[in-house]
Protein backbone atom coordinates (compact mmCIF):
# COMPACT_ATOMS: atom_id res chain seq x y z
CA UNK A 1 0.00 0.00 0.00
CA UNK A 2 1.24 3.54 -0.89
CA UNK A 3 1.85 6.76 1.48
CA UNK A 4 -1.10 8.02 -0.21
CA UNK A 5 -3.76 5.02 0.21
CA UNK A 6 -2.25 4.77 3.46
CA UNK A 7 -3.08 8.17 4.35
CA UNK A 8 -6.98 8.08 3.48
CA UNK A 9 -7.43 4.85 4.85
CA UNK A 10 -6.13 6.61 8.06
CA UNK A 11 -8.58 9.24 7.66
CA UNK A 12 -11.24 6.83 7.02
CA UNK A 13 -10.83 5.31 10.32
CA UNK A 14 -10.77 8.97 11.95
CA UNK A 15 -14.41 9.70 10.31
CA UNK A 16 -15.98 6.42 11.43
CA UNK A 17 -14.43 7.04 14.98
CA UNK A 18 -15.79 10.24 15.04
CA UNK A 19 -19.47 9.36 14.25
CA UNK A 20 -18.88 6.36 16.21
CA UNK A 21 -18.11 8.89 19.08
CA UNK A 22 -20.93 10.90 17.98
CA UNK A 23 -23.41 8.45 18.27
CA UNK A 24 -22.28 7.32 21.19
CA UNK A 25 -22.85 10.39 23.00
CA UNK A 26 -25.95 11.07 21.92
CA UNK A 27 -27.13 7.86 22.87
CA UNK A 28 -25.29 8.69 26.55
CA UNK A 29 -27.46 12.10 26.49
CA UNK A 30 -30.69 10.55 25.76
CA UNK A 31 -30.22 8.45 28.61
CA UNK A 32 -29.49 11.34 30.81
CA UNK A 33 -25.86 10.18 30.95
CA UNK A 34 -22.62 12.50 31.03
CA UNK A 35 -20.42 12.20 28.01
CA UNK A 36 -17.24 13.65 27.30
CA UNK A 37 -16.61 12.75 23.26
CA UNK A 38 -12.18 11.38 23.14
CA UNK A 39 -10.72 9.97 20.20
CA UNK A 40 -7.14 8.43 20.83
CA UNK A 41 -4.83 7.31 18.38
CA UNK A 42 -2.31 4.94 18.79
CA UNK A 43 -2.24 1.28 20.42
CA UNK A 44 -6.14 0.94 21.67
CA UNK A 45 -5.18 -1.27 25.13
CA UNK A 46 -2.10 1.45 25.65
CA UNK A 47 -4.07 4.44 25.19
CA UNK A 48 -7.02 3.32 27.29
CA UNK A 49 -5.01 2.51 29.88
CA UNK A 50 -2.73 5.58 30.11
CA UNK A 51 -5.89 8.09 29.49
CA UNK A 52 -7.54 5.98 32.80
CA UNK A 53 -4.43 6.78 34.49
CA UNK A 54 -3.83 10.45 33.13
CA UNK A 55 -7.63 11.31 34.27
CA UNK A 56 -8.33 9.26 37.03
CA UNK A 57 -11.05 7.18 36.52
CA UNK A 58 -12.94 5.62 38.77
CA UNK A 59 -13.73 2.66 36.61
CA UNK A 60 -13.25 1.69 32.66
CA UNK A 61 -16.43 0.57 30.81
CA UNK A 62 -15.36 -1.46 27.80
CA UNK A 63 -16.91 -3.41 24.83
CA UNK A 64 -16.17 -7.00 23.68
CA UNK A 65 -16.85 -8.54 20.53
CA UNK A 66 -16.33 -11.75 21.42
CA UNK A 67 -13.52 -13.08 20.25
CA UNK A 68 -12.27 -16.53 21.22
CA UNK A 69 -9.50 -19.10 20.49
CA UNK A 70 -7.39 -18.53 17.77
CA UNK A 71 -8.57 -15.42 16.16
CA UNK A 72 -8.20 -14.02 19.67
CA UNK A 73 -4.92 -15.41 19.88
CA UNK A 74 -4.20 -14.62 16.58
CA UNK A 75 -5.70 -10.67 16.98
CA UNK A 76 -5.18 -9.95 20.62
CA UNK A 77 -7.78 -8.96 22.68
CA UNK A 78 -8.31 -5.05 23.42
CA UNK A 79 -10.95 -5.70 26.23
CA UNK A 80 -8.66 -8.85 27.88
CA UNK A 81 -5.09 -6.61 27.90
CA UNK A 82 -7.20 -3.60 29.53
CA UNK A 83 -8.69 -6.10 31.75
CA UNK A 84 -5.07 -7.41 33.03
CA UNK A 85 -3.08 -4.31 32.88
CA UNK A 86 -6.00 -1.99 34.13
CA UNK A 87 -5.71 -0.71 38.03
CA UNK A 88 -8.96 0.30 38.53
CA UNK A 89 -12.32 -1.73 37.85
CA UNK A 90 -13.06 -2.78 34.58
CA UNK A 91 -16.56 -3.20 33.01
CA UNK A 92 -16.43 -5.46 29.85
CA UNK A 93 -19.59 -5.59 27.94
CA UNK A 94 -20.78 -8.11 25.39
CA UNK A 95 -21.52 -6.29 21.94
CA UNK A 96 -25.29 -6.13 20.82
CA UNK A 97 -24.13 -6.58 17.92
CA UNK A 98 -20.90 -7.51 15.45
CA UNK A 99 -19.11 -4.98 13.38
CA UNK A 100 -19.48 -5.63 9.53
CA UNK A 101 -16.44 -5.74 6.96
CA UNK A 102 -15.49 -1.75 6.44
CA UNK A 103 -13.81 -2.67 3.00
CA UNK A 104 -16.10 -3.40 0.21
CA UNK A 105 -14.45 -3.36 -3.24
CA UNK A 106 -16.48 -1.04 -5.66
CA UNK A 107 -19.50 0.46 -3.22
CA UNK A 108 -20.07 3.90 -2.40
CA UNK A 109 -22.00 3.43 1.17
CA UNK A 110 -19.52 1.10 3.56
CA UNK A 111 -21.91 -0.15 6.36
CA UNK A 112 -19.48 -0.24 9.71
CA UNK A 113 -22.55 -1.58 11.88
CA UNK A 114 -25.81 -1.17 12.04
CA UNK A 115 -25.82 2.02 13.01
CA UNK A 116 -23.22 3.88 10.95
CA UNK A 117 -23.10 3.85 7.69
CA UNK A 118 -19.67 5.80 5.72
CA UNK A 119 -20.21 7.52 3.05
CA UNK A 120 -17.35 7.45 0.50
CA UNK A 121 -16.48 10.94 -1.00
CA UNK A 122 -14.19 10.87 -4.41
Amino acid sequence: MDETSVKNVYAMFEIIGSEAISLIEENAKAAGIEATPILLKGNPAEKILDFAENHKVDMIVIGSTGKSGTERFMLGSVSEKVVRHAKVPVLVVRARFKPERIFSCGKRNKKVSENIVYEETQ
